[in-house]
This record gives C-alpha cells, sequence and structure tokens, in this order.
C-alpha cells in the first residue's frame, strides 16, 4: 500500500484528527470514495483474526480482575501456566485502542512463555474499553496523565499481592503502551525489564532514574517515532542502563499487531516477540 496513505492512517489514529477529516484526505489520495472504503478495510484491525492462542486453552489460567487504582477500580486480564506455582510478573500494556482481543492474546502468548501475565486497561477508570475503535481512540484524550501512570504503577502492588507472583517484575508494550513502558522503566525501581515496541521516548533527562534493563523495537518506515530515538540512545548510554535496540527495516509502526493487515509484517514481529522472550528469560530468571 502506498506509504502515504499508511502514514495518513498513522496520523489519523495518533493526532486528534476526525474520521470526517481523515476520509476526505483519504478519497483524495485514493482517487475515489470506492477506493478509499477498499483501502480503509485493509488499515483497520480486524480482531476476528485476533485469537493465535484459544481463549479456553488448557494450558492456562485466565482470569478478568480488579485492582485499585489512583482514585478508581481498575480492570485487567490476566493469564498465567495452569500449573500451581510462582512466576515472574510480565505487565502487557495495549496500544491506543484499549484492551481488545490482540492485546488479551498477546497477554496469553506471554503466559505460555511462563509468566504470570497481567494487561490493564487504561480506560477502566471511563467505564473500560469500548468495541468501536475509534470511540477508543478519542476516550484516551480524556486520561489525566499523572492518575493514568499511577493507575499502571499501581498494577505492580497488585501482582506483588498475588500468591502465584514470585516478584520478578518486567512489562512489555505497544505504541501508546510502549510509551507508557518508557515511563514505568523510569518510575518503576523494582521492575527488571522493560520492552517497548515503537513508543515514544521519556525526557532524556528522566532516564537516569531508569533501574531497569530496557529493550527497544523501531519499525523503519515509523519517522514519526524514530525520530526520538538519537536523544534516547544518547541518554541511555550516558546514565549506563543496560539496553538493547533492534530497528526492522521497511517495517511499519504496529507491525507485530496481526490484526493489522497492512501493517503487520509477519517476519519482524516473529522475531522481536522471539527476542522479548529472551530478554525476559534473561532479566526475570
Amino acid at each position: 500500500m502506498n506509504q502515504r496513505i499508511i502514514n495518513l492512517f498513522d496520523e489519523y489514529t495518533h493526532k486528534p484528527l476526525s474520521r470526517e477529516v481523515f476520509m476526505s484526505r483519504l478519497t483524495s489520495l485514493t482517487g475515489s470514495a470506492a477506493a478509499a472504503l477498499a483501502a480503509l478495510s485493509l488499515l483497520e484491525v480486524n480482531y476476528a483474526n485476533a485469537a493465535t492462542i484459544d481463549l479456553q486453552d488448557d494450558r492456562l489460567l485466565t482470569e478478568r480482575i480488579v485492582y485499585p487504582g489512583d482514585g478508581t477500580e481498575m480492570k485487567g486480564y490476566a493469564a498465567r501456566p495452569k500449573a500451581d506455582g510462582k512466576y515472574p510478573a510480565i505487565v502487557v500494556i495495549h496500544e491506543n485502542r484499549g484492551l481488545n482481543p490482540h492485546i488479551e492474546d498477546v497477554t496469553r502468548r506471554a503466559a505460555l512463555a511462563g509468566y504470570l501475565a497481567l494487561a490493564p486497561d487504561a480506560l477502566s477508570p471511563l467505564g473500560g474499553t469500548p468495541t468501536d475503535a475509534d470511540q477508543a481512540r478519542d476516550m484516551f484524550q480524556k486520561l489525566e496523565a499523572p492518575k493514568n501512570l499511577n493507575n499502571f504503577i499501581k498494577a505492580f502492588a497488585y501482582l506483588k499481592s498475588r500468591k502465584d507472583c514470585n516478584g520478578k517484575f518486567g512489562t512489555v508494550g505497544f505504541c501508546w503502551g510502549g510509551g507508557m513502558v518508557n515511563q514505568l522503566a523510569v518510575n518503576v525501581p523494582e521492575l527488571k525489564a522493560a520492552v517497548a515496541f515503537y513508543g515514544r521516548q521519556p525526557e532524556p533527562a528522566d532516564v537516569t532514574k531508569i533501574k531497569a534493563a530496557v529493550q527497544l523495537h523501531y519499525a523503519g518506515a515509523d519517522e514519526r517515532i524514530n525520530a526520538g530515538i538519537p536523544a534516547y540512545e544518547e541518554a541511555l548510554k550516558k546514565a549506563k542502563v543496560t539496553y538493547e535496540l533492534y530497528s526492522y527495516d521497511g517495517a511499519q509502526h504496529a507491525f507485530h499487531n496481526d490484526t493489522a493487515p497492512t501493517r503487520y509484517n509477519e517476519a519482524a514481529a516473529k522475531l522481536a516477540w522471539e527476542r522479548t522472550l529472551a530478554f525476559f528469560q534473561k532479566n526475570l530468571s
């Protein structure tokens, strides 16, 4: 698909661009309303393909949970191996579409790798993630940043209270969630491993606070997010933070999301996930 179309969709999903304006610009790029609708069907996520691991996989225990947030009740989806025991815990953080079937599937993937995985719903204070993706995107504009950060920080206190958690913590996030991972690395000293997929970088001055090992995955074609890489990497080196940084040539923003047909890159997604699990194994064992 034409890169200008993909860039427009990226602008639509990450900036306050109305659907009316987006469709008008998409029609101009594609040449007709019919062509715009055809392109849109390839751009938007399709959750019918979200479950790579069955919701009822008998190797796992899954549950809907709640935990105390910052003046609110936080909801989430948790999964772990079925065998009783204490497991390292991983907080899985969604994109700016909220806690959806794809992220729940990623949570099950982490659980199958041997972790207690928890995916909080950032939109819990607003009633939870709706089924309409555009509505979910708009709701993110209403979140209060300090409280939102605290809601994710408090996920670790919740995990610590569970009998099936061994007290070793990691986190992985995508897009909006990748940015949150970077913020948690700055604000959660007990975090041991932080993996951010194409996420907004923290302020360079805050990098000195990072105690976790950091792994960063970037899409080669993602100019918007990649603009922040040099300053972040320089700050990581200066602060002597242990980190790994990978860029995937030709990959688009959201390349790991296998429900996003035009942006998903199977080879890059597979390699990045393998690297993620190896990183957790190294730092959480």
